[in-house]
């Protein structure tokens, strides 16, 4: 058997359920593997400053947020990579010519092109955004990572061919099909992932990952045993080793039994 080290957790989809819970199986889950000595990360594009409640919750003290962006590791600093401020300009201009709206993220706050526009109040509703203010120039260089909102299906290829080394990957929440993460070729989960591998000198096997949406592809593609949830994007199977359950059927407790890690 396998001496498995590590999990990683994606948050939306994954940890969290449509009602913003989190199921009993998931919080036992996740003291189990704590005490047979795994570290546990929370792994997500959300911002880091909006998830403390979530990390209290389950006890977990170590991070990946922005989609890959920035890193904490038992409460300490392990990486944080801005993006080119010339692509956050270029981004800035697309959105507003096209109509789209965008939320860029820095380490302290969210910076929303428009706080009152319909659309951010629906975005801002959803993942119950607290720490929140208005773009100005003085942010730009200070920017961990983007989504952007109200895209129509063909215009993700705007953004993309503005900067080659970035992909649109589509947030896979209900009611949020017009909006995109922001992915960074060289900058994702999956490089965090590899880079706190290499750090912690975890071998890759002995890592365990779960996530439901595309922004996970690169994480459950580079760990031993990558687990997409059932209620997952349909795209992302193809990247996961294994397909468990859904987000509001065990779906992490579940994987975590399969590989004889809880009972």
């Amino acid at each position: 058997m396998i001496d498995y080290k590590i999990l990683f957790l994606d948050i939306d989809g994954t940890i969290l359920k449509p009602d913003d819970t989190i199921e009993a199986s998931t919080k036992k889950a996740v003291s189990d593997v704590k005490k047979k000595g795994l570290e546990v990360f929370l792994a997500t594009g959300r911002p880091l400053h909006e998830i403390s409640h979530i990390a209290e919750e389950l006890g977990i003290t170590s991070f990946i947020g922005y989609n890959g962006a920035y890193a904490i590791h038992n409460n300490r600093d392990i990486f944080r990579s801005p993006m080119k401020s010339s692509t956050v300009e270029t981004y800035v201009d697309i959105a507003k010519s096209k109509g789209h709206e965008l939320v860029l993220y820095t380490h302290e706050e969210n910076i929303f092109s428009d706080l009152e526009s319909p659309v951010v109040k629906e975005f801002l509703s959803a993942f119950h955004l607290q720490k929140n203010n208005s773009y100005s120039l003085n942010v730009i260089h200070k920017i961990l990572g983007i989504t952007l909102i109200n895209l129509s299906e063909n215009e993700p290829a705007l953004y993309e061919k503005a900067d080659p080394s970035i992909h649109l990957s589509q947030v896979n929440v209900d009611g949020l099909r017009h909006c995109y993460d922001v992915i960074r070729d060289n900058v994702n989960k999956g490089i965090a992932v590899q880079h706190i591998l290499e750090l912690l000198h975890i071998p890759r096997e002995a890592s365990i990952a779960f996530g439901d949406g595309m922004n996970d592809k690169e994480m459950l593609s580079v760990v031993g045993e990558g687990f997409a949830m059932g209620n997952g994007h349909p795209d992302l199977f193809q990247y996961a080793k294994h397909k468990t359950t859904k987000v509001t059927n065990s779906g992490i407790y579940n994987g975590l039994k399969s590989l004889g890690l809880v009972e």
